[in-house]
Formats: structure tokens, sequence, C-alpha cells
């Protein structure tokens, strides 16, 4: 694999104004770099969230709602089983019952019903909740045949969602998605909770036209954003400013011991420090927690635990996801050993992509597998598992420059018939084929792999920063930094220097732990999953840590890559 240190240009003018805007020097660089250029954007206060009036057709959504609660209809929420499907349930839910709707909820089983609103999701509404409305969250934009079946049983449909649209818009009732056709809201970058956040802020208002509540006695929709913050992260949907604020609401909101019962014990189960939350807690211990139980078993218990008010019974729950979640590994590290020997002849050199098939493996975890050998290949991959009868069903990420889900519409294209079902969007998507389709479908990705991506773009690229200036290696600067929402599309800060390696050794069997010098200061250093030593200097990309051991903090270099100098 190979891999470049590269630093990310940064536009001196932009970086000035930002600085004379009162933010601090390296910030402002590290601002500027990142395509930053006004320091309002910055504003993580609930005033500068974009309004909802910019979602195309948000008004006839808030308008049909509040008819429908006024009317007493009975509504469901179609869920999907993913995290951000689950918090945009709980949101929906919480926010919908508040307002005075009668909502319950349906959660599609993945190896049953398969993804979205499908025909078959229908019938088990119709026959278990008997709705008026299904309004669907994080999905539902694809689902032309079920809200066909829907409206064929009188059930009107709200899709709320963020996926990107096929060829053909399904004929819901309402349609609020930023990525619909001719949707001019700025933000395209809406997890479905966040869609569904605004479809709430929009309803509250319209409600406020009728004088349902006034300013005073109108439901607080705040205290959603711990869960709008955690579906956004965990969707890893680009942080861009509109998102940012939604993150550092709710995060600021988890700091203060402001969340939802089952937030608060997933931050327990995890062994995090909820007062301290920061992104990354909700996308690598607090997320995965919450998916496994839609990956191996039913999201039910996930929504379940994002719903109830009682804090023994959220306990109870997040104690059942974290044990699912150990099976997930166990199950996730016995297929990554499998698709490591499918790969074993496997020449990263001769191809662009990568599809791997297995009948042993399972498909709630195929996702993550593909996660984990497009970050060891660097190559845009896609694992399958058994899906029924005849079929597989295959789970896609992708690497920067390659469009997953416009990868799948072409191969589509070029051998009509070859995919049953495909969506998704540009870093991830999924699909279902023949079982005996795999080897044609493989040949068929591969060619559009080719045509798309240069060999630059196959290179795995470490962006940093630069170089830090010997004094903010300290931990009021890391402090500061832990102050901002970094995430995806919005890097957290790498830095780049040469540094000489007085010494090292590995720690535990898997860790590389270093002792470096620079301008005559040492800094302790550890490479996380790294065996192979370095040479006596090395150029090193590293985040900056404070490490806390027996009561004093230092700070420490966590190595992202090195090479030699």
């Amino acid at each position: 694999m190979n891999t470049r240190i590269t630093i990310r240009p940064c536009p001196f003018r932009q970086s000035e104004m930002l600085r004379q805007g009162g933010i601090h020097p390296v910030l402002a660089r590290i601002y500027a770099a990142r395509g930053l250029v006004d320091p309002r954007e910055l504003s993580c206060e609930l005033t500068a969230l974009v309004p909802p009036s910019g979602l195309k057709h948000i008004d006839a959504a808030a308008v049909f709602l509040a008819d429908a609660i006024a009317a007493n209809k009975k509504m469901t929420i179609v869920a999907d089983y993913d995290c951000d499907g689950a918090t945009a349930c709980a949101t929906a839910l919480r926010g919908l019952r508040a307002m005075g709707a009668r909502v319950d909820y349906i959660v599609p089983d993945r190896v049953v019903h398969g993804y979205g609103l499908t025909p078959e999701i229908v019938e088990l509404t119709a026959n278990e909740k008997s709705p008026d409305i299904i309004v669907t969250v994080d999905n539902g934009i694809a689902s032309v045949d079920g809200v066909l079946a829907a409206n064929r049983r009188g059930i009107d449909v709200v899709v709320t969602d963020h996926h990107l649209p096929g060829d053909h818009l399904p004929p819901a009732r309402v349609i609020v998605n930023p990525n619909q056709p001719e949707c001019g809201f700025p933000s395209k970058n809406l997890a479905g909770v966040g869609v569904v956040f605004y479809v709430l802020l929009a309803l509250r208002a319209e409600l406020r036209r009728r004088g349902v509540f006034d300013a005073q006695t109108q439901p607080k929709l705040d205290n959603l954003l711990d869960l709008v913050a955690l579906g956004t992260v965990a969707d890893v949907v680009k942080l861009d400013a509109n998102n940012r604020i939604l993150v550092a609401q709710g995060i600021k909101r988890m700091r203060a011991g402001r969340m939802h019962a089952g937030v608060a014990a997933l931050f327990r189960v995890a062994g995090r420090e909820a007062r301290c939350a920061s992104p990354f807690d909700l996308g690598f211990a607090v997320g995965p927690r919450l998916n496994a139980a839609g990956r191996l078993q039913d999201m039910a218990l996930g929504i379940e635990c994002l719903t109830t008010d009682d804090e023994g019974r959220a306990w109870a729950i997040a104690q059942q996801l974290n044990e699912i979640n150990l099976k997930r590994r166990e199950i996730e590290a016995e297929m990554q050993d499998t698709a490591l020997l499918h790969l074993d002849s496997f020449e990263p050199a001769d191809a662009s992509t990568i599809a791997v098939f297995d009948e042993s493996w399972h498909q709630g975890v195929i996702g993550i597998v593909a996660s984990r050998l497009k970050e060891k290949f660097f190559r845009p991959t896609i694992t399958f598992a058994p899906g029924g009868p005849g079929l597989i069903k295959g789970s896609g990420r992708s690497i920067p420059g390659f469009h997953m889900r416009d990868a799948l519409d072409l191969v589509s294209k070029r051998v009509p018939g070859l995919i049953d079902k495909f969506g998704g969007h540009a870093m991830a998507a999924g699909l279902t084929i023949k079982t005996e389709s795999f080897d044609a479908f493989q040949q068929a990705f591969e060619a559009v792999g080719r045509a798309w991506l240069t060999q630059a773009q196959l290179e795995r690229v470490v962006e940093t920063d630069g170089p830090l200036e010997d004094e903010f290696y300290c931990t009021s600067f890391i402090e500061l930094m832990d102050g901002q929402v970094w995430g995806q599309g919005f890097a957290p800060p790498v830095f780049c220097d040469e540094f000489r390696v007085l010494s090292q050794r590995i720690l535990k069997e898997k860790h590389l732990k270093l002792l470096l010098e620079r301008n005559g200061r040492r800094y302790d250093a550890i490479w996380f999953g790294r065996t192979d030593g370095l040479g006596d200097r090395a150029r090193v990309a590293f985040r900056l840590d404070a490490n806390e051991y027996n009561g004093v903090t230092k700070v420490q270099l966590l190595v992202e890559h090195a090479e030699p100098a």
C-alpha cells in the first residue's frame, strides 16, 4: 500500500482574515485550509442554523402533519435499521408525540425485509398498526413500489430521507429530502435525523401559526439535539457549517449532563465520560453499540433505548446492546480473516476495486468488513453475503473520487438485469444480485474502477496541516482544539514535521512506542497497530493528545503515518 504525507494548501489571505477576526493563529490556518472564509461559519449557536423554509416541500409537510394531528389520525414511522435511522425514529417519535400526534413505529429486519419502505413492510405495517399515515425516516426516496402499495391501501406516505433519488420519485403525499431535484437547501449533507429535526421545526411553527402553542407553551425541540448529533456523526455525513451546529449543540448538552437516558447509558456502558463527549465518542463508542442491534438482531431494541425515559430500563438495554456488539466484533474478526484468505493472491497494483463473497458471511456485518478492507487496500470495496434464495447482498464502501452509487448505476446500465436493486450515496451503497452473477458483477465493477480511477487516486494520502510551532505542543492548545467539532469533511488537525527517533519499542506486541526529538525538545509518541520500526530520522504525521497518567497530563503524539526523512 503506497502512502504519502502531504500538506494541505492554505490560502494565506483567508487565514489572515480569520486571524484578524480574533481566531487563534494555528486554528485560523487550519480552518482556511478546510475552505472556511468567514468567522461566522464557526458559529455554533442554533440561531445560525439555515432556516427550514429552504427545504423543498417542508411547509407542505408541516401543514399535512398539522392537519393529521388535528384530525387525530394514526401515524406509523417506518425507520431504517442503522444508527441514523434509529436516532431519526426516536427524534420523530418524541417530537411528534410532544406535539400531540398519535404515533408509533416499526423497523424492518435487515435480513427478512431488506432496506426501505418495501411492499412487504407496508403490508406488515398495515396489518400490525393499521395507520392512516406512514412517515419514513432515513429511507423512502427510492421506495416507488412501497409507496404505491401504501397508496393502494389508502395510506398516505410522508417521505423524509437524505439518500440520493433514483430516476423516478415515489408518488408520496410529501417528500422532504435536501437531495431531491430542485431542492435549493444549501446543505445537502443533512443526515436522516437532521431532516426529521427540520420537519419538526417546521411543524411546530405551523402549530404556532394555528394558535395551538405560543412561544411559552410550545414543546422544546432543542432537547432532541443529543439524538440529532449522535445520528449525524454516526452516519458519517459531511460536517458542513450547518451539521457542525447540530453536532456542537448536541455535544454541549451531553457535556452538561442534559441528555436522554439511553444516550447516557450508552456512554456509561462504553466506558466513556459524557462530560467530555466528542464526535469521536459518538462515532466509535456510542454509535457502534446502537448499530449492533440492527446488524445482528432487531433495531427495535436500539430505538427503545433512545425512547425510554426510565433510567433502569435504558441501562438494561445498553448492557444488552453492549453484549450484541461484542458478538458483532467476534463475527467481524472471523469474517475479516476469511476475507483476507479470499484476497490472499490479491495484488492491489493489478486491481482498482475489490468484490468478495463468502457463503458463511452475515449480511449485517458485511458493511464493516468492507470498511476494513477498504482501509487496508485503499480500493472501493464491496463485500457480499447470502441474501435469500438464489440472491446475495452486497455492501460497498468507497474512497475519495469514486462515487459508489453512481458506479453501481453505471454497472446496471451497462449490463441490464445484472443488479436486482441498489441504492446509497458517494461513500457507501448497498445492492442485491443473483448468486450466479457474482463473477460478472466483479468484472463490470472493476471495469468502472479502471475507467474512473487514476493511479494517484489509489494511493493513500495522509493530509496534514504542516509543522506546528514549538509553543503549541501544550495541553492548553489541545483543549482549544477539543472545543471544536471535527469529523467527516472537516478533518481533525494533523501536523507533520521531521524528528529524530531517540528510542522505539513494541508495546503489547502490536503498537510502536517512540521517543522523538525536535529542536532539543522530546516527545512521547505512539503509532497504534504498527510493529515495524523506524530509522533514526523520520517525517511524522501526527495528532496531539493529552495523555493522563498517574494524575499527570503530558502531551503525546499519536502517529498517523511516518516515512524516512
